[in-house]
């Protein structure tokens, strides 16, 4: 196989909406020395990678045009580096990129950024599990949540929302949920008591906690992190994935992506899953060439769990 031999990417060359998305041939990737040639069997796409695309983060994370898309990835491995030598040709893989390139058919990824995949773990969960899956982790431990706490999930069906409700039932907490109404039956099903976003959702939680919760991870904004200081919860326990006016204004934690971006993490989040103790919900897989309609869906936020883009 030539190295010259194409590919698809999925690019974008300004800042703008989901039109400015294409996917274009381009050179497959070569690895390097500790690099390993990825081909791409699902990825996850996510609010921060719209959020990126649309300029809204252009002072944390500029783009460099033409620009890719992606950190999530699963696939076989194609090719590796010369100084690669705890993976091989053949190998399946779960694992993330830094650069923004995992909308592809290929991608090039350092060998530590990942794990093997488990034959238990479906393709599309191995996929997504990246971001949401570290996120969720980081932000569980950064609240400390442990046997016996009441913990308060906001977006609790959402990517990130529907991973961190699991991880703290598996901690031994009561967990409440806060989603909308139609995916109550699936937080329901997971020991999780869920509440809707209605007016009253303050006076709802305070009823289903007894008067007391413990912990409290934000994942949908809007003013939560209030409500989690007016119930008195500690700010040392309460994290935001997205409120960072509030959590700088109440000094509460912001821990996520990166904090939780480890291979190791990657690997016992799979354990999880193989054990039956997590579930990545996926809403839909769309092939890549459908990546603007993976986006549409995705903005609409009404989805449980995942989207993932597919060969």
């Amino acid at each position: 196989m030539q190295k010259t031999e194409k590919s698809r990417a999925v690019k974008f060359d300004r800042y703008g909406g989901i039109d400015e998305l294409k996917v274009v041939e381009v050179d497959r990737p070569v690895p390097g020395k500790r690099e390993v040639l990825v081909r791409i069997k699902a990825a996850g796409i996510n609010p921060g990678e719209a959020a990126i695309r649309e300029g809204k983060m252009a002072k944390q994370w500029p783009a460099t045009f033409p620009s890719g898309e992606g950190s999530d990835l699963a696939g076989t491995v194609e090719e590796v580096g010369s100084a690669v030598v705890e993976i091989v040709v053949g190998d399946e893989v779960i694992g993330f990129t830094d650069n923004r390139e995992s909308h592809a058919d290929f991608v090039v990824v350092p060998a530590d950024h990942l794990t093997p995949r488990p034959a238990q773990v479906p393709w599309a969960q191995a996929g997504a599990l990246f971001v949401v899956g570290t996120t969720a982790y980081a932000a569980i431990k950064a609240v400390d949540v442990k046997q016996g706490d009441t913990v308060v999930v906001t977006g609790a069906a959402g990517g990130v929302g529907s991973v961190a409700v699991q991880l703290a039932r598996n901690a031994g907490a009561t967990v409440i949920g806060v989603a909308s109404e139609p995916h109550h039956r699936w937080l329901t099903d997971h020991g999780i008591i869920p509440i809707s976003y209605e007016e009253g959702v303050s006076e709802r939680i305070r009823q289903a906690a007894n008067g007391k919760v413990d912990a409290f991870i934000d994942t949908h904004g809007d003013g939560y992190v209030d409500m989690a200081i007016d119930m008195g919860v500690s700010p040392d326990r309460i994290d935001t994935i997205i409120d960072f006016p509030a959590a700088k204004k109440y000094k509460v934690r912001t821990a996520g992506n990166a904090e939780g971006a480890k291979a190791e993490v990657l690997a016992e989040l799979a354990g999880l899953i193989v054990a039956g103790k997590l579930e990545i919900p996926i809403a839909r897989a769309y092939h890549l060439t459908e990546v603007r309609d993976a986006y549409q869906e995705l903005e609409k936020h009404h989805t449980l769990g995942k989207i993932v883009l597919v060969p």
